[in-house]
């Protein structure tokens, strides 16, 4: 638990799924006494943006009332993150909800459009790097902007930005070279953003979890593993195999590192991309 929480305002982009990272994130940040905006993009629209890696509205409302068994302050958001004014009013809406915002975390992301490069639409690269890094870019610009009206807080700053990464920030892999591209770029932009907020007391980190069997996780297993010859069983095995720990991530694992970033303890600590994959990656 990190004390220092308590009463702080958060939005978590990406959060309208049960058992979704984000969910985990915001539950965490909840325990601790956060108040949170939830966002997800709340319908379906298309081939793009399928049932399986969208949280629609009435699932990210249910998740809301669980979580204000724990906290009461939990609002939500619909938005498209591929859309600035959209971003805008989300930011705008946790300020008039609770009257500033301290925390932003960059969660929502496409995680699903994979395939041979040579198969890639123009479609599928820009819904996946609009989505993971343009969205990312334009929620950190507009919750600065609000933060730098804030005044700093002593032991803690002035604002908290962590943008999940994955894996995939520091390393290749087949079948999702959009999606690696658009991990990498947010790995750029935290470093670069940290350097310019720095001054300004507002930390900039990246959180780089390897796989997570999420929801849209299980669905990633079954893709690769027929993409690989193998059933889902021999997938994941041949995964844990390459992690020291032995096993896959959890939700709750990248929960923690991330309540860790937001919190006092972590306030001379920016410009990283935290690795939390058990050890399968360690650079």
């Amino acid at each position: 638990m990190y004390p220092d929480l308590e009463g702080k305002v958060a939005i978590v982009t990406g959060a309208g799924r049960r058992k979704g990272l984000g969910e985990a994130i915001a539950r965490k940040l909840a325990e601790d006494g956060v108040k949170l905006v939830l966002h997800d993009l709340g319908e379906t629209k298309g081939d793009m943006a399928p049932a399986h890696g969208v949280g629609a509205s009435e699932e990210m409302a249910a998740v809301a009332e669980e979580l204000r068994a724990i906290n009461p302050h939990v609002s939500t958001f619909q938005a498209d993150m591929r859309e600035e004014a959209q971003v805008a009013a989300m930011v705008a809406h946790a300020v008039e909800t609770y009257g500033k915002l301290d925390i932003l975390v960059n969660n929502a992301g496409v995680g699903y459009l994979f395939g041979p490069l040579v198969d890639a639409t123009q479609e599928m690269w820009d819904t996946v790097l609009n989505v993971n890094l343009r969205g990312a870019f334009f929620a950190m610009k507009h919750s600065v902007r609000q933060m730098l009206k804030q005044e700093i807080q002593e032991g803690w700053g002035r604002g908290r930005i962590v943008s999940i990464g994955s894996r995939g920030s520091k390393s290749g892999s087949a079948l999702t070279s959009s999606y690696i591209a658009s991990k990498h770029g947010i790995v750029g932009l935290t470093r670069s953003a940290a350097i310019e907020l720095g001054p300004e007391q507002i930390t900039v980190n990246a959180v780089c979890p390897n796989h997570v069997t999420t929801g849209l996780g299980s669905w990633q297993n079954e893709y690769m593993a027929k993409a690989r010859g193998q059933t889902v069983e021999e997938y994941l095995a041949a995964m844990r195999s390459r992690i020291p720990l032995g096993r896959v991530g959890e939700p709750s694992d990248t929960a923690n590192a991330c309540a860790f970033l937001c919190s006092g303890q972590a306030r001379y600590i920016t410009g990283e991309a935290m690795n939390v994959s058990g050890g399968e990656e360690m650079h």
